[in-house]
């Protein structure tokens, strides 16, 4: 493929539905860089989806078009939210590849067109992962083929599992990122850290 080739087509599912315990219950996707919280953030860095859902609280704003979800039930993890947010987009028409983006990460938007750029040069996969420098896959930074992702859930209660036990027997690419486009917010070190109010 080359440089000309078109961009993928993709949804994106962001997770936003965290306890925020190490934060004493502060939602997370509330925190402000700046003007912007951490869900805006992270919204902004998929403006260029077909489709988009939030998977979190419905106290949480979200701008309108934006699909909203709920892990079932609430606060049962990551894998949850996603299947939560992979029921919602079967509202809308089929995109071929579905992004998914955990709302803690500030610097995620670096990620997201090496993620999208992969797609496009690396055949042969069910997804890219964003890796950082320290070698550990972040599947809540990466880039699935939609029906991959679907058929990995299907027929599964996902409450309190692991994503990773939904994707080992998916054919992942691993897409080196910088540190900060994966690094998260859990504790009030990291919200320091990050300039976050």
């Amino acid at each position: 493929m080359g440089a000309t080739d078109p961009a993928p087509v993709f949804h994106a599912v962001v997770l936003a539905g965290g306890r925020s315990s190490r934060l004493g219950g502060r939602p997370k996707a509330g925190l402000r860089q700046g003007r912007r919280t951490l869900v805006e953030l992270t919204l902004d860095a998929v403006r260029g989806a077909a489709g988009i859902v939030v998977v979190g609280p419905p106290e949480l704003a979200v701008p309108a078009g934006v699909l909203r979800a709920r892990e079932d039930p609430p606060f049962s993890g990551p894998a949850a939210g996603i299947a939560a947010g992979l029921r919602a987009l079967q509202a809308l028409p089929e995109a071929p590849w579905t992004l998914v983006l955990a709302c803690d990460m500030p610097g995620v938007a670096r990620a997201v067109p090496l993620l999208l750029e992969a797609a496009r040069s690396v055949p042969g996969t069910d997804g890219h992962v964003g890796v950082p420098p320290d070698g550990r896959r972040q599947p809540l930074a990466a880039l699935y083929r939609s029906e991959a992702l679907r058929a990995a859930y299907a027929g599964q209660d996902p409450a309190d599992r692991s994503v990773f036990s939904f994707l080992r027997h998916l054919r992942l690419h691993d897409v080196t990122v910088a540190e900060d486009a994966t690094a998260d917010v859990d504790t009030w070190d990291d919200v320091r850290r990050h300039h976050l109010t």
